[in-house]
Formats: structure tokens, C-alpha cells, sequence
């Protein structure tokens, strides 16, 4: 069961760092890499907009997840509608404040002017993707909690496909760099959308759903879904700001350090997404369980996503360390960026062994709704060990940079383990 609903996550997933790798390649063979860290700051600003509401997934697998172990049908449509009228709601308010928040992001984020000019023009247009984006994050997490893949497998790759062929024309063929690669994803970002909307009708059609108004509007209902979002937002938040931070640092340290940190946290985040995979099928299974109040079914779903994941985090290490030098030189044909990004790479070589815990554990924590205790991991791992760890090796320059990152996941990893074991294995028997 884990790789049935793995497999096609993962391929959901990895297609999405797979655009970011077109991004960085189209602009990492222009002719300066001022195009490739504007990009890298655009796309701060929006990990910070988007990721920061990630909630709406997550948030909404877990608890379509348990309504589906409990065979709640009508719960489970309530979950949706809830989450969509949220999504909605700050769509609005996001785009109402987009130019107080494209200000302040600058500001806070210091680089070159060019560098900046470059990255405003990339905002402006990206922006518009907002609503798009936040919708298809309630539809991708309710049709997960489903135990659905293929529904979000789908959505997610048509959505990037028509990016990435949207990059390749707008940039090379129009000329039109920044701009280009922000227009390609608020175009694939609505398609998406509505490809996703269309199969939801449909479902609802099939399943002939009594609409029952007064439950989609349950007071209760909408603060329990309000807390547990809550929860995740803060620890999103949390995780956004430590590479921000990352970025923030890697910018005061030139463009061309800026720019290979950004080729390098492609590895990064390539290997998380495909991780993530056995984290969404791990999110999926709990959360049933739990629903059908199953201690035996969640414990065997974390074990069996555990293996997969450490074997898959195996094949990651050694695939950078075999061809990490390959690799960077496919993503730039900037010579310095590359020399520079060389030097770092055995960071990332250690990074899947260090981090896979973790990715395995907010998928277990949101299955089964310890969406508090996930937010105080994450707050124990910022405050108490990247933050110091950082400030103490900051003569190290990138280096005690990639350490304080490191030791970060690290950290992470162990306190999510112990708080797993109090809470399921001591505490539940």
C-alpha cells in the first residue's frame, strides 16, 4: 500500500523540482548570472507567499484522510469546502497587499540593483498566480487524504510540463528572460487549477452528495481546521525562514556565491520532493488509520515508508557524489558559478542521509494531527540550533553557512523521532 500511493507521488513531486532545474538551466546559460539570482530572490519572496500556506494541503489531507478511515462522506466534501473558501479568501487578501509585500521583501532581502530590478519584475508578474496556486493546494491535499494519487499525479504534471514548455518558448524564443519564466508559471499555474476543479465536479456528480449546507459551515469544524492550520503555518513559516535566511546570507556574500547556493539547493529540494512521496503516502495512511482508530496500521505504514525512504535517501548520496559535478554543470555554463558551487557540493553528498527522518515525519505528524508538536520541533531546531550554530561559524563564510543548514535537518530528524516514540510508542502502548 505505502508504494502504490509513493510511486505516483513521487513522480508527482519530483516534477516540481524538475521545473526549478529548467528555471535554473534557461537562465544559468544566459550571459550573466544576474538573470539566475533574480530568479533565486523572486522565488524567495514566493517559498515565503506560498509555502507559508502550505497548510492548505497538508492540513486538509490529514483531516480528509480521517474522514475517509471513519467512511464520512459528507465530511469529507465539508473538509474541501472549508479549505477552498479559505484559499479564497487569502487569494484576496494576498493580491490587495501584494505591492506593501513586494517592499518589504526587498528591503529586507538586500542584493545588487540590477539583481533587484530584475527580481521586482519577476514578482509583478507571478503574483497573479496566487488564487491558482492556493486553490490547487486544497484539491491536491483532499484528493491525497482520498488515497488518490493519480487525480494529483495528473494536475502536477500537466501543470509543469506546460511550464517548462512555456520557459523554453517565452525566454528563448521571445526573448523574454525574467519575465518569461514568471509569465510560464502563472499560465500552467491556472490550467492546473482548472483541470483539478473539473475533476472535482465530476467526483461530486459520481458520488451524488446530498448537500448539506449547515455541516460545510459547522462553527466547530471550521476552528478545529483553523487550529490545525494554524499549527502548520508556524512551523511552515519556520522552515521558510531558514532558507531565507540561507538566501539572505548567500546574497551578502555576492552574486556569484548567491547564485551557486541557488544552483545547489536544487539538489536540495529535488531530493525532498521525491522523499516526500513516501511522507504524502505516509500522511494518507495515518491519517486513515487513525480514523479508523487503527494503532497497528499506523505503525506498520511508518515503518514500511521509513525503509523506502532511507533506501531512497542512499540513492541520492550516492548519485550526487558520483555526479554532482555533472549535474551543476547541466544547471550553469557560468564558469565561476561553477567553481564556486564545486566546492560546496560534499554539503549536499551528506545532506538525504541527515534529512530523510524528517520529510518521513511531517507526513506522520499530519496524519496523525500532531500538527502542535510538528510546529515545536521545528521552533526547538530554529531557535536553539540553526540560529546558534550559524552565528558561531559565521568566520566559516558559506561553509559554516551549509553546516548551520545541515546540523539544522539534523536536528529536526532526532526531535521528531523522540517526540514520536512519547507520544505513539510510549503513550499508546
Amino acid at each position: 500500500m505505502v508504494l502504490r500511493l509513493a510511486i505516483p507521488m513521487i513522480i508527482t513531486n519530483i516534477s516540481t523540482p524538475l521545473l526549478g532545474l529548467v528555471d535554473t538551466a534557461v537562465l544559468g546559460h544566459l550571459d550573466t548570472e544576474q538573470f539566475l539570482a533574480a530568479v533565486a530572490l523572486g522565488g524567495l519572496i514566493f517559498s515565503f507567499i506560498f509555502w507559508g500556506f502550505g497548510f492548505l494541503r497538508m492540513g486538509t489531507t490529514g483531516l480528509t484522510a480521517q474522514a475517509f478511515g471513519e467512511d464520512n462522506k459528507e465530511e469529507i466534501y465539508a473538509v474541501l469546502i472549508r479549505a477552498i473558501g479559505i484559499a479564497v479568501i487569502i487569494s484576496c487578501l494576498l493580491l490587495l497587499s501584494h505591492q506593501l509585500i513586494s517592499q518589504f521583501s526587498f528591503w529586507l532581502l538586500q542584493s545588487s540593483h540590477l539583481v533587484e530590478q530584475l527580481a521586482l519584475q519577476y514578482f509583478e508578474i507571478r503574483i497573479w498566480s496566487t488564487p491558482a496556486t492556493l486553490c490547487s493546494y486544497v484539491l491536491l491535499g483532499w484528493f491525497l487524504g482520498r488515497q488518490n494519487v493519480r487525480v494529483p499525479l495528473l494536475i502536477v504534471l500537466i501543470t509543469n510540463i506546460t511550464n517548462i514548455c512555456l520557459d523554453l518558448l517565452f525566454v528563448y524564443h521571445f526573448d523574454m528572460q525574467v519575465e518569461g519564466v514568471a509569465l510560464a508559471s502563472v499560465i500552467a499555474e491556472y490550467i492546473g487549477f482548472i483541470i483539478g476543479l473539473v475533476i472535482v465536479v465530476r467526483t461530486i456528480t459520481k458520488d451524488r452528495l446530498f448537500w448539506n449546507w449547515r455541516l460545510f459551515a459547522r462553527f466547530d469544524k471550521f476552528k478545529a481546521l483553523l487550529l490545525v492550520n494554524s499549527h502548520i503555518f508556524v512551523r511552515t513559516w519556520c522552515l521558510i525562514f531558514a532558507f531565507a535566511f540561507f538566501t539572505a546570507q548567500s546574497a551578502k556574500m555576492g552574486d556569484v556565491v548567491l547564485a551557486a547556493n541557488a544552483v545547489l539547493l536544487n539538489f536540495q529540494t529535488f531530493m525532498a520532493y521525491a522523499l516526500d512521496g513516501f511522507a504524502h503516502a505516509a500522511e494518507a495512511l495515518v491519517g486513515k488509520a487513525v480514523g479508523a482508530k487503527s494503532k497497528v496500521m499506523a505503525r506498520q505504514a511508518v515503518l514500511t515508508a521509513g525503509i523506502w525512504s532511507f533506501v531512497i535517501a542512499v540513492v541520492f548520496a550516492i548519485c550526487y557524489l558520483t555526479f554532482g559535478e555533472q549535474i551543476i554543470d547541466l544547471l550553469t555554463g557560468l564558469d565561476n558559478v561553477r567553481a564556486k558551487a564545486y566546492i560546496y557540493l560534499p554539503w549536499l553528498i551528506v545532506m538525504p542521509l541527515v534529512s530523510f527522518v524528517c520529510y518521513l515525519f511531517d507526513g506522520v505528524f499530519i496524519g496523525a494531527m500532531l500538527t502542535r508538536e510538528m510546529r515545536n520541533t521545528m521552533l526547538f531546531s530554529i531557535l536553539a540550533v540553526f540560529l546558534p550554530v550559524w552565528y558561531f561559524t559565521q568566520h566559516l563564510g558559506n561553509q559554516g553557512l551549509w553546516l548551520a543548514m545541515t546540523v539544522f535537518m539534523l536536528a529536526r530528524s532526532l526531535s521528531m523521532v523522540v517526540v514520536f516514540k512519547t507520544r505513539v510508542l510510549v503513550e499508546n502502548g
